[in-house]
């Protein structure tokens, strides 16, 4: 075994045994958090080990990456994490399960459309905007992207409606500066809104390496973790 396969294993056993005691103080079972490996920048062998592990769920932020992994692990559920233009709707539906950032009518409609031409079914999640609990996105005008809360059920009758598409559920990231239970809190109750007209619509994706802990005291039912299963990333060129 290389030195790289051992230190995802570590890394790994790390992070495993960190949900299971965020569920065990928030009184839930681990057996009801997927993790998700986002894997962006880093290469395909990390996958591969990753699996071997029995990690099972792999994100990717982009869809140039993702469209060169995916066909190399197949046997993985692949989802698709970051920003998506609608022009690229089909070459991450062509490799996608889940898309957890859909934010738009128009990306509902590239997706639907992409889904119906690849004869796939693919599971969208609408991704809430929280900025107005994070003070340092707020005072840069930086956005995350997402959907306003009060929005989120028009959107979600649109992708519950769609021809290829399977309303999944919610998700978000804790805006920079925020209180990440108070941010997390608020997407429970989002959720809550759409589980009440689309019952089956039941993920919350929320959680990343700094946050994950607030995000299982919310409810998340997948975190997505990268530097604390992979280490630092080297950025792309």
């Amino acid at each position: 075994m290389s030195g790289r396969e051992d230190e995802l294993r570590g890394n790994l056993r790390l992070v495993r045994e960190r949900i299971e005691k965020a569920c065990e103080a928030a009184g839930r079972s681990s057996d009801e958090v997927t993790l998700v490996a986002i894997t962006k920048t880093f290469p395909v062998s990390d996958v591969r080990a990753l699996a071997a592990l029995g990690v099972q769920d792999v994100g990717e932020n982009r869809e140039q990456e993702l469209k060169a992994k995916a066909p190399e692990c197949p046997d993985v559920t692949w989802h698709f994490v970051g920003q998506l233009q609608s022009k690229k709707a089909r070459s991450v539906v062509r490799h996608a399960s889940v898309v957890h950032s859909v934010d738009r009518s128009s990306l509902v409609a590239a997706l639907s459309k992409a889904a119906v031409a690849e004869e796939r079914t693919v599971r969208c999640l609408l991704q809430v905007s929280l900025a107005s609990y994070g003070s340092a996105d707020a005072a840069t005008g930086f956005s995350r992207g997402g959907v306003e809360p009060d929005a989120v059920l028009d959107l979600a009758g649109e992708v519950a409606a769609a021809d290829g598409l399977e309303l999944g559920g919610v998700m978000a990231v804790a805006p920079l500066g925020s209180d990440p239970d108070e941010a997390f809190d608020a997407l429970r109750v989002v959720a809550s809104w759409l589980r009440s007209e689309h019952p089956k619509a039941d993920w919350i994706s929320a959680g990343m390496t700094g946050d994950l802990d607030a995000a299982i005291r919310h409810g998340a039912t997948h975190v997505r973790l990268g530097r604390a299963l992979l280490g630092t990333r080297t950025p792309l060129g």
